[in-house]
């Protein structure tokens, strides 16, 4: 399990993005880095610099995963046939807690991790508590029935704040979610622009 020990919007104020959309991100009132010389921090980035913070954004989307979990996602996609860069994203979101967060029943992805976790999720009517678990086209995730009327989950379904994308068939009112097929990049709602082909460039250095 991937845990963040320091408060995740960090990663937003660090990016000056708000990766995640959310309307109670800091980027939203202070677009510029923390710390004493975040305003001054603006100068241009090198190659480097900028496969690194492509790496570090997508990493960061999806609840800021572990370097040596995203490396093996990365080698996974490296060595299926077809473009790298959108392997990697259909790896990314074939995973549990990218589907119970993209499904809407809990609010953010270190959410869906924690409920994942916590035993809240059936797989295929078996329960799955690893949140990388990888789901496969066909496969059936439903709020364990203790679960459905948890607060957090009614009031995630009801966030207007993002949508569920057409990869994902999901009934709120039986909180079960079909993963109908795995995406391209062109196919995920991400807030801000992601770069997979700068992460490529990056690990193969």
């Amino acid at each position: 399990m991937s845990k963040r020990a320091s408060a995740k919007y960090k990663l937003d104020r660090r990016l000056g993005e708000n990766i995640w959309g959310r309307p109670k991100s800091p980027v939203n009132r202070r677009e510029y880095g923390p710390g004493q010389h975040g305003q001054r921090r603006k100068g241009k980035l090198s190659d480097f610099g900028l496969q690194l913070r492509a790496k570090q954004k997508l990493r960061g989307h999806y609840g800021d995963v572990s370097e040596k979990q995203f490396r093996k996602v990365y080698d996974e996609a490296n060595r299926r046939r077809g473009d790298t860069s959108e392997n990697l994203i259909g790896l990314l979101e074939s995973r549990l807690d990218a589907i119970v967060y993209r499904a809407k029943f809990v609010p953010t992805i270190f959410a869906a991790r924690q409920f994942i976790n916590h035993g809240h999720v059936n797989v295929n009517g078996r329960r799955t508590n690893i949140g990388s678990y990888r789901c496969k086209p066909g496969d059936v995730i439903e709020v364990r029935e203790k679960s459905k009327q948890l607060v957090l989950v009614l009031e995630s379904v009801q966030l207007a704040e993002r949508d569920v994308p057409d990869y994902i068939e999901v009934d709120h009112n039986k909180m079960v979610a079909t993963f109908n097929r795995i995406p391209g990049l062109s196919d995920v709602p991400y807030a801000v622009q992601m770069e997979p082909n700068l992460v490529v460039e990056y690990y193969s250095r």
